[in-house]
Formats: structure tokens, C-alpha cells, sequence
């Protein structure tokens, strides 16, 4: 960006400051079944929307609040929406409406925005519901002159009000809508599904029993198949992809291997909607008559139902909810007159436009094409992130019979290296099966790098992993310690073990151990063999991607206990809680955990802060304490200056807010290492690692020559990650350049783009580069080939 292009860089930056509101009308409203997350939503609109000069209003009760009006339609001010990021379902409320479905409906819901000057729409909802706001849009000029007949308005206010702008973001539970992968609710219904899962597998295992769940989902799979993925479930049914004829005999051979294995429980996962190849409803009843009729096993129904769309938005729902509602807002103000109704939407972690009806048309399709029984096309139309579900699904769901499995002589060795991080498990259950399933050897290793040079390497099979995927740490044990010191003895178990390839699970030192098995690939011609890194680290630290394993278990945790601190901050009143988060120095759990828990100030040592923006901080609590909002919440990071420790800022705060507030410290500690991985962080793992085995399958026979591998190009020691929208493998020798060593951290990290956003929702005057927002995109029917835009499940 330096150089002769900077001036130029310089003009083109586009900057949301320079974007005004004055003068302009927003109004937010939900709609359809509700979904955890919406609140976000509808408090980044609102205090987005204040922010720029902008009147917001409330719709309450979706389109029937519209079409009644009155006190259905009313201003929001900037603490109208204090304490709803925690909460779920909407605070506005939700409603069908019949009414707006006719055109005296939309005639009356037209009279009363043009009553309050609302010009410009967002809606949060379905298909249907974005359907519905589009077809209003359309009729608005129409409905315009109606209102001028009937004299209820006159030309003037018609000509004032003559264009609608329409913006949609996606709020539904079934992540059904086509364009986007996460609708806002679904990674909250996921947690609800697991958690459930978890509490049904320990008490199936004291009875061995068989245990089927039926999740939501009428016209889409994506919430059994990702659970049952999340879970290991024995079998999974979704409307998508029916199973085959015969069926019942298939997963009761299946699930009785599975008992002759050793295993003490069956879990089968029924989405609401599932249908067989002639379209007949499979029901949860229908599947536990058979499993009881064909083997006799005791068996037991639990239905969710509306559970699934309770309880608090998880972190990753809230970060979701408050990006697309800030993007929404700035869609709105950059509409013309020709602009296409849009919704916002995410891609990999990219936020995207979209127009509204090629996604709703799109959505449709789907539906078509499983009316017409073509199954393959509608997977391949539910988009790239489902089909990957699919596949790794079918993958890890079944051991290939012996006599199918192409006998090679590679032996791939599984490691965890670093700090423990939630799943580690779930990647090293998936790499083991695949590998199995690719007809490799594998191997596990204890304790890292400590382990391999002490010779405890030994051969793991498919039975040692089960049940690995919701266990929370490292069942493989992980240590810190670096190759280097130990080369000649890891070199020498190298040749006991006789390892073809290596894939190392881990954090910031396992991407420095690759590059010292790299380096040393010159003297020990034993590291001249495929080896890959994926990472995993609740720091989020490690360079060549956007996202590690075990960073969402970690932020949810930091949000859970920011949640309860809030709640008694809110109690006592005129309360400042500071906080310390883990991550090094990387200030991503620090950041985005403040963004998703509303936190009014974070440091950070990326971006260096003074005696001054302390005391500008203190300042804004101060004002703040003067409204109705009297409780504060800062978070710091561990090492985000050695002087300004939490004990210092607590120190400063406490006598500087003496008579206006008072100070609680608290340092939340290995608590954010522990727990059970997140569904997210089970499903990232288990695909990630899906796919290294694969590439590590296909290097291994690139390599292949004269009896014996042998590679030393530095594309066979990769690092999979994810960037912007795809998971790509890249050289550890490559990312030396992009890595800052003495600080652990990547020398430009994505998400500090968040960082602007948390200060405006926290009402602080702050530059925001928009540049990478507004372009319009087309909804693609394939993406490109390695876009697995999976980090967003």
C-alpha cells in the first residue's frame, strides 16, 4: 500500500465519517420466526443509524405494527437498545401478518411511513418476510398515487417520499437462505442442539441406549447435518438428500456394528422435514419402531422443538448480528434511486451485498428442485459450505470395509503442540478416520514434540477416537516444547515409526516447529516428507489464517462471563467492571469478545494507547453514568502494555471516577482455555483436518518415488487456513515474511477492521475505512473450487 500508489490508495478510500444521515428516516423491523441474535441486529441499526444523523424507528411486531401504526411505530434513542445484545429472540417483536399480504395492507402500511417521513427500510427475517419488503418496495410509486387519490397525502409529500430503499438481513434458525453462510441464529441454535446432545450422551451411555433426536428444520438439513457432524451421530436424516432405498436395513446394520465395536450408545439425528426417495415423511417415531423392531435396542425420542430458538445469542451470532446491522445502515445510505433492494450477508468472514430476489430466487429453487426429486442439485444449490458438510459427513460416518481400503505403506503421524484449545479432539478424530478411510497408517503422538523425541508414538484405529469430538483440551496431551534442541532423536523415531508425513494440531509453536523441521530438511532427510499445520489456538495468533481452532470456545466463554459481570454492574449501578483476557499479545479475544458483549472501551497492544486515552476513557464512562446506562465494561488484554497493567487501569479508574462510579476488577484466566468446544469449533475441526488428511494423501503419492518419499519443496510443508473466503494451504517458509516473532503475532491481522465498530456502538467519535464494503456482488451458483467458506460453519 506504500509507494507510488499511496496517494492514489489515499483518494479512493472511502470513509463512513464522510457518509451523512441527516435528514433521513431509518425504520428496523423483524419479522417471521424469531432467532437469537436479531437484537444485535436491531441495536446496530438503531445506534448505527443515530450515530450518522439519522432518525430510527421501531416497527413493533413486524409487518402487523406497520400496517396498524400508531404506537406500533415509535423513535428509538440510543439506550432503547442498552442490554438486548444478550438477550434473545426480538425486543421489538415479531408477528405473521395476513394483512400485509393483501394490497389494503400495504396501502395502510404505506400511509403510515409516509406519515413519519420512512424512506428507508431494514428488515430482519426470511425469505418470506424479505419477499414481502421487496414487493412493497416495487408497488411503492403505485401505492404513493393511491394515498394522493384518496387525499391522505399530498404531491408534495409524495414527491418528498417518492423512493423506498430496501435493505434485508437474514434472521432464521434453518440457515435456509441461498448467498449467505450463516444466517443470524443459526450458530445459537447449534449450541442449543449440542448442549442438549452432550446432557443425552452421558445418560445413553449409563443405559446403553439408542438415542433419536429430531431438530428443526422443515425444508433444510443444515441444522441436523452440522449437529450430527458436531456430535458424531451414527446417522443423520435431512429433506435435502433422502436416504437410499433400503435404508432401514443399511442403519440397522450400522448401528449394531457400531455396538459390536465396543460402543455403549447410538445417536440418530431427524430433521423435521425429512423425507425418503419417494417423498414420504421420515418421522423421529417412525425411526425408533424400526431400531426397536429389527435389534431390539432400548431406545428413546427426544423431540427439541422451541428450544432451539431460545436462550442468549452465542458470541459468534452477536459479532454477525452487529456487523450486518452496521452494514445494512451503510447500504442504506449509499442507495440510489436505482439501486436493487439487497441483502447483507457473509462470505467466509467477508460481509457481502447481495441482491435481495436473485437470493430469494435462488432460495426457491432449492425447494424446486427437491419437489422434483433432483436431490444432488439442491445440495449443490444450498451452496458450498452445505455440500462440504456433506461430504465430510459421509467421510467420518463409516468404516470402509477392510477389503475396500487401498493398503499403502504411509504412516502419518497426529500431534498437538502448544497450549491446549478446544477442538484439538474433534481435528484429531477426523484425521484419523479420513487417513483410515485414505488407507494410511496413523499414528498418535504424545505430548508434542516431548513425546515424539521420548518414542511415545503409537498406532491409533478408527474404535480409539469415538466420542473424541465434544471432549474439551488435548486427550493427546500437548506440550510447548520446540523440535530444535531434539532433531537427532525425533529423526531417529522417525525411522523406528517409519513417518511418511506429519500433521501437527497447534498454535503459534507449532507453526515455529514446522519451520524448524523445514529448515533442518537440508541435514535429516527423515523431514523430507509431507507435513502440515493446522492451527488451533484460542489466541488466534497464528499467521496464514483468519480464524484458529478453539478461538469461538474461547470468545464464548469471555461473553458468558462479560454477560453475568454486566448483570451485576446493572444491579449495583454506577459500576465499571475491567477485565483481562488471554491471547498474548494478540488482542482478538480481547476485541471481538468486547464487540460481541458490548464493552465500552478495549486495549489492546496492537494499537498503542496513552496516559491520555485513559483519561479520554474514564471521561466517556463519566457521561455515560449521567444517562440511564450506569454500568461499565472494559476489557484489556494480558500484554497489552507493560505498564498500563489491569492493576494500574483499575487503580487509575478508581480515583478518577471517586463519587461518579465505582471499580471492580476481575482476570478471567485458563477459564477461557477449558470447557467443551463450541459447535463451530467441533465442526472447523473436524473439516480442516478432513481436508489436510486429503491433501496429505495426495502429496504423499506426488512424492512416491523409488520405494520411498522423499519431498523437500517448500509447498509440502503447508499451513491450511482460512483467508477472507477460502481455505488455502500455504508454506510456513512463505508466512516467515507476514509473522512478527518477537510478539507471536501476524504483522496484519483482519479482524483489527472490527475494532472501529465497537467504538461507534459504544458511542465514540471514530474513523471507519468502508472501502471493502458496498460493491453489489451476484449470488454465485458454484464458487470457485477451494472456496470452502466453512469458517463460517
Amino acid at each position: 500500500m506504500a509507494g507510488a500508489t499511496g496517494p492514489k490508495r489515499q483518494d479512493t478510500r472511502k470513509f463512513f465519517e464522510n457518509l451523512s444521515g441527516a435528514g433521513k428516516s431509518i425504520a428496523v423491523l423483524t419479522s417471521g420466526g424469531d432467532a437469537q441474535g436479531m437484537n444485535g441486529a436491531v441495536r446496530a441499526v438503531v445506534r448505527m443509524g443515530i450515530y450518522v444523523g439519522a432518525k430510527v424507528y421501531f416497527i413493533h411486531e413486524g409487518y402487523q405494527g406497520m400496517v396498524d401504526g400508531g404506537d406500533y411505530i415509535k423513535e428509538a434513542t440510543w439506550e432503547s437498545v442498552s442490554s438486548v445484545l444478550q438477550v434473545g429472540g426480538t425486543v421489538i417483536g415479531s408477528a405473521r401478518c395476513k394483512e400485509f399480504r393483501t394490497h389494503e395492507g400495504r396501502l395502510k402500511a404505506a400511509h403510515n411511513l409516509v406519515q413519519r417521513g420512512i424512506t428507508y427500510l431494514c428488515v430482519i427475517g426470511g425469505d418470506g418476510s424479505l419477499t414481502g419488503a421487496n414487493l412493497f418496495r416495487e408497488e411503492w410509486s403505485g401505492l404513493l398515487n393511491e394515498l394522493i387519490e384518496q387525499g391522505l397525502i399530498d404531491e408534495e409529500a409524495a414527491r418528498c417520499h417518492s423512493k423506498l430503499h430496501i435493505v434485508g438481513m437474514v434472521g432464521s434458525i434453518d440457515n435456509d437462505f441461498c448467498g449467505t453462510d450463516m444466517t443470524i441464529g443459526t450458530d445459537s441454535a447449534l449450541h442449543r442442539i449440542i448442549e442438549v446432545v452432550d446432557a443425552i450422551m452421558t445418560t445413553a451411555q449409563s443405559h446403553q441406549r439408542t438415542f433419536v433426536l429430531e431438530v428443526m428444520g422443515r425444508h433444510c438439513g443444515y441444522l441436523a447435518l452440522v449437529s450430527a457432524l458436531a456430535c458424531g451421530a451414527d446417522w443423520v436424516f435431512i429433506p435435502e438428500m433422502p436416504p437410499e432405498d433400503g435404508w432401514e436395513d443399511n442403519m440397522c446394520q450400522k448401528l449394531s456394528e457400531s455396538r459390536s465395536r465396543g460402543s455403549r450408545l447410538n445417536i440418530i439425528i431427524v430433521a423435521e422435514g425429512a423425507i425418503d426417495r419417494q417423498g414420504q415423511h421420515i418421522s423421529s417415531d417412525l425411526v425408533k419402531k424400526l431400531v426397536v423392531s429389527h435389534l431390539g435396542f432400548d431406545t428413546r425420542v427426544t423431540i427439541l422443538g422451541h428450544v432451539q430458538r431460545g436462550g442468549t445469542p452465542s458470541a459468534f451470532d452477536r459479532i454477525l448480528a452487529s456487523r450486518m446491522g452496521v452494514e445494512a445502515v451503510l447500504a442504506l445510505l449509499e442507495a440510489s434511486t436505482d439501486t436493487p433492494a439487497c441483502v447483507v450477508s457473509l462470505v467466509g468472514n467477508q460481509a457481502v451485498r447481495l441482491p435481495l430476489m436473485e437470493c430469494v430466487q435462488m432460495t426457491q429453487e432449492v425447494q424446486k428442485a427437491m419437489d422434483e426429486k433432483k436431490f444432488d442439485e439442491a445440495v449443490r444449490l444450498r451452496g458450498r459450505s452445505f455440500e462440504n458438510n456433506l461430504s465430510t459427513y459421509r467421510l467420518l460416518a463409516s468404516q470402509t470395509a477392510r477389503s475396500e481400503l487401498q493398503n499403502s505403506s504411509f504412516n502419518v503421524a497426529v500431534m498437538n503442540v502448544g497450549a491446549p484449545a478446544a477442538g484439538m479432539n474433534a481435528a484429531v478424530r477426523s484425521a484419523v478416520r479420513v487417513g483410515i478411510t485414505e488407507g494410511l497408517k496413523m499414528f498418535a503422538v504424545n505430548d508434542g514434540f516431548e513425546g515424539f523425541y521420548k518414542g511415545q508414538i503409537k498406532e491409533i484405529k478408527w474404535g480409539d477416537v469415538g466420542g473424541w469430538t465434544g471432549q474439551g483440551g488435548s486427550l493427546l496431551g500437548t506440550k510447548r516444547t520446540l523440535p530444535a534442541k531434539h532433531l537427532d532423536e525425533i529423526a531417529e523415531q522417525m525411522r523406528i515409526h517409519n513417518i511418511t508425513a506429519l500433521l501437527v494440531i497447534g498454535g503459534f509453536e507449532a507453526f515455529e516447529s514446522l519451520l524448524e523441521l523445514y529448515e533442518a530438511r537440508a541435514n535429516y532427510k527423515e523431514f523430507c516428507i509431507p507435513m502440515c499445520i493446522l492451527p488451533a489456538t484460542i489466541s488466534n495468533n497464528v499467521p496464514g489464517t483468519d480464524h484458529s481452532l478453539g478461538a469461538d470456545t474461547s470468545l464464548n466463554a469471555i461473553v458468558e462471563t462479560c454477560d453475568r459481570i454486566k448483570q451485576s454492574a446493572s444491579g449495583t449501578k454506577r459500576r465499571v467492571f475491567i477485565i483481562e483476557t488471554m491471547g498474548g499479545y494478540c488482542g482478538y479475544l480481547a476485541s471481538v469478545g468486547g464487540l460481541a458483549a458490548g464493552a465500552d472501551t478495549v486495549y489492546i497492544y496492537e494499537e498503542p494507547f496513552d496516559i491520555r486515552d485513559l483519561q479520554a476513557n474514564v471521561e466517556h464512562l463519566t457521561q455515560k453514568m449521567k444517562t440511564s446506562i450506569q454500568r461499565g465494561l472494559v476489557l484489556r488484554n494480558e500484554n497489552c502494555n507493560e505498564n498500563f497493567t489491569t492493576d494500574f487501569i483499575y487503580q487509575l479508574y478508581s480515583e478518577e471516577g471517586r463519587g461518579v462510579f465505582d471499580c471492580r476488577k476481575n482476570i478471567l484466566g485458563h477459564m477461557q482455555q477449558g470447557g467443551a468446544p463450541s459447535p463451530f469449533d467441533r465442526n472447523f475441526g473436524t473439516k480442516v483436518a478432513a481436508k489436510a488428511v486429503q491433501w496429505i494423501t495426495r502429496t504423499l503419492k506426488e512424492s512416491y518415488k523409488e520405494g520411498r518419499v522423499f519431498t523437500n519443496s517448500e509447498d509440502t510443508a503447508c499451513l491450511l487456513g482460512m483467508r477472507r473466503r477460502a481455505m488455502v494451504f500455504q508454506p510456513v517458509a512463505q508466512l516467515r515474511e507476514e509473522t512478527d516473532f518477537v510478539h507471536r503475532i501476524p504483522k496484519e491481522q483482519w479482524w483489527l477492521k472490527l475494532r472501529p465498530l465497537m467504538k461507534i456502538l459504544a458511542k465514540y467519535k471514530t474513523s471507519y475505512d468502508v472501502s471493502d464494503a458496498g460493491q453489489l456482488e451476484h449470488v454465485t451458483r458454484v464458487r470457485p473450487k477451494e472456496s470452502d467458506t466453512s469458517a463460517a460453519i
